[in-house]
């Protein structure tokens, strides 16, 4: 594994993490009640977070021998 990759997936992670919360607080900012806000939010970010998990499990994998 190169350490450029792990640098990378590091970014990556911790710009997902950032985006996750402006888009929740972009979510709840209007929101009358925690349904308002957890609702949208689950069916935007869970796709988002499935792919970013399932790249980082590709990057991740060691070569066949």
């Amino acid at each position: 594994m190169k350490w450029s990759t792990l640098v990378w997936l590091a970014a990556a992670l911790v710009a997902l993490l950032f985006g996750t919360v402006l888009v929740f607080q972009a979510f709840d900012r209007n929101s009358n009640s925690a349904s308002d806000t957890i609702r949208p939010f689950v069916i935007t970010m869970a796709p988002v977070w499935a792919v970013a998990l399932a790249t980082a499990r590709v990057l991740l994998r060691r070569p066949p021998p």
